[in-house]
């Protein structure tokens, strides 16, 4: 059972992308009320009904959107490759019988082409998928994968992954981290999708903009108009996304807790877990790097997406450990781990409580 701090957390966090949303697609909305006016005429709908729905449908829009995007880039930036109806059966076939444990919709599985051992898992509109790398398919025996799946599966039935996904987005496109569409698209499809984009920008900047669109004048004006539209709407994003980044960091730190309790309840194994952790976590923290550029690495701020979503901080690759990016003040630390001591520590205490009460759900 989610506790109720976990969904305070998920509930504002989600809030507060949901807001920055609301505000976009009312912005999206006035400018388009030249052309929806004569249409919520025609079909008798008051404005203050039309702009609601008007709105309420533009908002799911950019959610659904935003949370497939999300998913794609996590995916894309893991190098993982969602199996077809007929790889790894021995892999689908533990993860559906996991999730009917947990009573969880199954999700798709996705391997990870790296040797670095670890997990996560991402929602979707539809459904979510749960990310496992070969380095911890060959280093996990049957129980230690269980114990793993089963603690990503209740990231999934507690919804937090969703969350979580859909909060990466906006931190990433502030980091840089996303181009709009770019690796998502054929080339070939990319100018008349950019070219379909400014089209419509001309369109709606057609409402405000004095001089006919397409003249010297009006493409002035235009161009000053985008030009102030990106420097503002960077500025409020930036801010927004400062929150998001706040808001995340807390959550991510309360849902690894919680799927740890939930996930080792399933198997029955909590031990098994922590053996997991330990074994992995001194895995990713051999001193191979010169512990001063280590800790510029964790001051610089770096983007971290994708770590902070994973069974472990270090990610899908431990060459980018002590890394930096000039320290650049605008790149953003996403989320916080909790200390896999302490996670490790609270597992072992819920071993011993099952061992005294060996019938306990």
């Amino acid at each position: 059972m989610v506790s109720r701090k976990l969904l305070g957390q998920m509930a504002t966090t989600l809030g507060a992308v949901v807001l920055a949303n609301l505000v976009l697609a009312l912005v999206f909305v006035a400018l388009l009320e030249p052309w929806l006016v004569p249409v919520f005429d025609g079909i008798g709908l008051s404005r203050g009904v039309a702009y609601a729905l008007t709105t309420t449908l533009c908002l799911g829009c950019l959610l659904a959107v935003q949370l497939r995007y999300a998913r794609l880039e996590l995916l894309a930036e893991a190098d993982a490759a969602v199996l077809g109806p007929d790889e790894r059966p021995e892999l689908t076939d533990r993860v559906t019988r996991l999730a009917a444990q947990l009573d969880v919709a199954v999700p798709t599985v996705a391997v990870a082409d790296t040797d670095v051992a670890n997990s996560f898992a991402v929602d979707g509109v539809r459904s979510g998928t749960i990310v496992v790398s070969e380095g911890l398919l060959e280093t996990l025996d049957a129980a230690e994968l269980d114990a793993v799946l089963a603690h990503e599966l209740a990231h999934l039935k507690n919804r937090d992954a969703a969350v979580m996904t859909l909060a990466s987005f906006l931190p990433a496109l502030i980091a840089d981290e996303h181009v709009v569409f770019g690796d998502h698209l054929p080339q070939w499809t990319r100018p008349y999708v950019y070219g379909g984009l400014l089209l419509v920008a001309a369109l709606l900047g057609s409402s405000f903009i004095e001089a006919p669109v397409f003249t010297p004048s009006g493409l002035l004006q235009l161009a000053v108009a985008l030009a102030v539209t990106v420097v503002v709407g960077g500025i409020v994003l930036g801010v927004v996304a400062t929150v998001v980044v706040f808001l995340s960091r807390s959550l991510s730190r309360q849902r690894e807790f919680v799927a740890d309790r939930a996930g080792a309840l399933a198997t029955g194994d909590p031990a098994t877990l922590a053996g997991v952790l330990e074994r992995l976590d001194g895995e990713a923290t051999v001193p191979t790097n010169d512990a001063r550029v280590e800790d510029g690495a964790t001051s610089s701020g770096h983007y971290r997406g994708l770590e902070g979503m994973c069974l472990l901080p270090h990610g899908f690759d431990r060459s980018r450990e002590g890394a930096t990016d000039g320290g650049d003040p605008l790149q953003v630390d996403t989320y916080a781990h909790p200390s896999t001591t302490e996670r490790i520590a609270r597992l072992r205490k819920l071993a011993a409580e099952l061992e005294r009460t060996p019938y306990a759900g």
